[in-house]
């Protein structure tokens, strides 16, 4: 004799979920296990540059220019606040730190463009202390710290830009 189990993705109690209903619950877990993989490799790379910035100053005695300062303050809250997205994924953890990311880039980016020239000095922040237009370290003649930077806000944000609309919502 077969027994019915107790459908998991039925919509009501006791109502038995279709095919469809099946296929879509299906679906939804996937794109959501999808989206948690992408938050949890934003999380990686936050962890990685936040890790990266300390070793630089606290290991290599790097001071940090006034435009390092604010990259980390878009960036260490990052490492900290992308776990809550995780367990249990929250989309609205994700849209907090869509914002900071995109703004970090935007420092960052200007950061770039400051080292390589493009911007005139006389717009350079940083007036005191370690200028911001100096090169301290320099891979393969044109890896930078500002470009890494640059490159982990990019990643982070697009990682949670394809997260948030992988996400069944």
């Amino acid at each position: 004799m077969c027994y019915q189990s107790v459908d998991r993705l039925a919509i009501l109690p006791g109502m038995q979920a279709t095919d469809a209903n099946r296929r879509t619950g299906l679906s939804r877990q996937v794109n959501d296990a999808h989206a948690w993989t992408l938050v949890f490799c934003a999380w990686l790379v936050a962890s990685a540059s936040t890790l990266g910035a300390l070793f630089f100053g606290e290991v290599m005695h790097l001071p940090p220019c006034s435009l390092c300062w604010y990259q980390r303050i878009f960036m260490f809250p990052l490492a900290l606040l992308l776990p809550f997205a995780l367990f249990p994924f929250d989309l609205g953890v994700i849209r907090a730190a869509l914002p900071l990311a995109g703004l970090g880039a935007l420092v960052a980016a200007f950061h770039v463009l400051l080292v390589a020239g493009i911007i005139p000095e006389r717009l350079e922040p940083c007036k005191q202390g370690v200028p911001c237009s100096e090169t301290v370290i320099e891979w393969f003649g044109f890896v930078t710290i500002p470009l890494l930077s640059f490159a982990a806000f990019a990643a982070i944000a697009a990682l949670l830009t394809f997260a948030y609309y992988r996400s069944s919502r």
